[in-house]
């Protein structure tokens, strides 16, 4: 009998088993052998703690931020001031934004902003997508692919606390680029991310701190439930695929790689208008006409298309596809690497708490 790992799951593979069996969405360590890893005392007892689930996409979280920000930078140049000319194409808008801005302070200006928001809410969304998974199949029996949908969601939601108010910072902050700007006049000028911070609560209230919280959420949430949903799914796939070897227990890193990359990427072309319409609303001046009066996101939609067409609407995908792709491969095989980890070294506390 072989194994397949999922995110934070390790299950049995029963090729013509009930499928449910196969995506067992909370089993991870292997129990000892000459045990039935398919009672329910196993099902319960050799499952990742969510503690380590939480500490894991942390460090997968952060990381990923860490690797893709530049991308994200230039993805936010290209939204934000759609009509700059030297922001239109992705290679050159890097390297016109690196050599006029230089490295930390240009494509990585935000980064700190950044930082503030990625760990924190890659722990709190991974804990409630597991908790969330493990719920709904181990008690109700709901679908694997609906639980996937429907974790994905509720994880991104429960997050959205720490990440919205990051964003925010991040998306200024990578918009104005360097401190006193000669190259670009974004309508900001910060000079650093506590100052940012100390500016917007003195100058707009604290409450422009989770300004565009409702687009950023419309963007977010159907891109964390489709990630996930593709991700579980595309896993199925690729160890299908690579069944030639039945004592295999996890995927290789290629296929690890690919998996995420391919439930990043397609999940963030499909919800890149929603991230172009939370750029401009969290980037522009409250008083702007697309930020203005709570625009509702369909409307803010139907102003982008008629003044930018469909082009306008996936303005930045290429850098959006890109960064989802590599960030959401670089943040899932981390997030599996580092969970096997917690569960080696501290293989003593198996239980789910």
């Amino acid at each position: 009998m072989s194994s397949i790992t999922l995110s934070s799951t390790t299950i049995p593979y029963h090729h013509n088993e009930d499928q449910h069996l196969n995506s067992y969405s909370k089993l991870r360590s292997v129990p000892p052998d000459g045990e039935d890893y398919n009672s329910d005392k196993n099902r319960d007892e050799y499952a990742s703690p969510l503690l380590h689930c939480m500490l894991a996409g942390g460090f997968g979280g952060a990381i990923g931020d860490s690797v893709m920000h530049s991308l994200d930078t230039v993805k936010t140049r290209q939204q934000g001031s759609p009509n700059t000319l030297k922001y239109k194409n992705m290679i050159p808008a890097f390297g016109t934004i690196l050599k006029e801005e230089g490295f930390a302070r240009g494509l990585y200006g935000g980064y700190g902003a950044c930082m503030l928001g990625s760990f924190p809410s890659a722990a709190t969304f991974f804990i409630t997508y597991e908790y969330t998974k493990r719920k709904l199949i181990n008690s109700y029996n709901v679908p694997d692919t609906i639980t996937h949908l429907v974790s994905g969601f509720l994880g991104d939601f429960a997050s959205s606390i720490f990440y919205v108010p990051s964003e925010v910072l991040k998306t200024r902050l990578q918009l104005q680029g360097r401190y006193n700007n000669p190259y670009f006049k974004s309508g900001y000028n910060y000079k650093s991310t506590f100052n940012a911070i100390s500016t917007i609560i003195r100058d707009e209230g604290p409450k422009t701190l989770f300004f565009g919280y409702k687009a950023t959420l419309f963007r977010d949430l159907p891109f964390s439930a489709l990630q996930f949903a593709f991700y579980e799914k595309f896993r199925d796939y690729a160890f299908e695929f690579s069944m030639a070897n039945r004592q295999q227990e996890e995927l290789s890193i290629p296929y690890e790689l690919i998996t995420g990359a391919a439930a990043g990427g397609l999940a963030g072309i499909i919800t890149t208008p929603l991230d172009v319409i939370k750029t401009r609303v969290q980037t522009q001046n409250p008083s702007a006409s697309l930020s203005s009066k709570a625009i509702t996101i369909f409307k803010g939609l139907l102003v982008v298309y008629r003044s930018e067409g469909f082009v306008g609407l996936f303005s930045g995908v290429g850098p959006r596809f890109i960064w989802t792709s590599i960030q959401s491969s670089i943040m899932l095989f981390l997030y599996q690497i580092s969970l096997r980890a917690f569960d080696n070294l501290l293989n003593d506390e198996k239980k789910v708490f």
